[in-house]
């Protein structure tokens, strides 16, 4: 018997449904069409910054080429470059007081020919005959062109090879230390300067007139250093008995030296100075200062030496 029916359907069997495929998009994705706010450091997102990328303004020489089209970045430069200028020109300025750096260039123009006929000349003196520096146009020449002229570059190197050996002598005798050969430079030098002013004041109380300048008796005491070379090899190779020996022959050799190269500058021939009273002294305190000075060297040389020969 058939049931009659009451309005209700049979139920009909759902199916899944599939998932969404790439065709099938459920929002319209708009970020292509807006660039995404930026982020902080929090993760937060901060409007009205750009993030994808910095400006053009910032990238390449744009920057740079703003910055030197500003008339005021031009005129703090043009400012600045005025002040550096005026700066360097103070600096040579109050150098140039004290320093002349083209008397200075003079006694560094020196050449291979000249610095060995200069060490011959401090060695062996006494077959020397010329003894007087040459001028041209009242302007003495420079010392690659006159073996008479004084040089401060032998003086240089010399001392530079002084403190070297001294090294090593301490070195083999194993007494080497920074320290010790610091004292050994340092002694060295202000020796140097104390004999430098000695003569400075002693020209300046004794109003002897000459042509001597600073940059001189530096190069004139400044060439002690050769023999104090000489002997020091000599006392490292042949002891006592060499250092000695060594010793008396450079100490006489540049006293001969000193006496003949000041001689044409402390001992002119006398003009305005032989007039007047008490001319007959200044030649007196001329030779005064020359022998002093000469007699000096050979104790120097020994005080800075003896203690690194054993």
């Amino acid at each position: 018997m058939d049931l009659p029916h009451h309005g209700y359907r049979a139920p009909k069997q759902r199916g899944r449904a599939a998932p969404p495929t790439a065709d099938s998009v459920l929002f319209e994705d708009t970020s292509a069409a807006a660039p995404a706010p930026a982020m902080n450091s929090q993760g937060y997102y901060t409007p009205g910054y750009n993030m994808g990328g910095p400006s053009n303004d910032m990238q390449g020489g744009g920057g740079v080429d703003n910055l030197f089209a500003d008339p005021m970045a031009n005129a703090a430069m043009m400012y600045g470059s005025s002040l550096a200028n005026q700066g360097k020109d103070m600096v040579n300025k109050e150098i140039s007081r004290f320093m002349s750096v083209n008397k200075l260039k003079y006694f560094f123009a020196v050449d291979t020919k000249y610095v060995m006929k200069k060490l011959m000349l401090l060695m062996f003196p006494y077959t020397h005959q010329d003894w007087e520096v040459r001028y041209h146009r009242d302007t003495p020449l420079p010392p690659r062109q006159d073996v008479n002229a004084p040089d401060l570059y032998i003086p240089t190197m010399a001392f530079i090879t002084y403190i070297l050996l001294a090294g090593m002598a301490l070195g083999i005798q194993k007494r080497f230390s920074p320290e010790v050969l610091g004292l050994c430079a340092s002694t060295a030098l202000v020796w140097m300067i104390i004999e430098v002013l000695v003569m400075l004041l002693s020209l300046y109380l004794m109003t002897v007139h000459s042509d001597l300048s600073t940059f001189d008796l530096i190069a004139y005491s400044g060439y002690k250093y050769v023999g104090m070379i000489f002997t020091m090899l000599c006392g490292l190779i042949f002891g006592s008995d060499g250092y000695y020996v060594a010793l008396a022959w450079s100490s006489c050799a540049l006293m001969f030296f000193i006496v003949r190269s000041l001689k044409m500058k402390i001992l002119p021939s006398l003009s305005s100075d032989t007039m007047g009273t008490g001319s007959s002294a200044k030649p007196q305190f001329r030779l005064y200062i020359t022998v002093a000075t000469a007699v000096f060297q050979p104790i120097i040389i020994y005080w800075l030496t003896s203690h690194l020969i054993r």
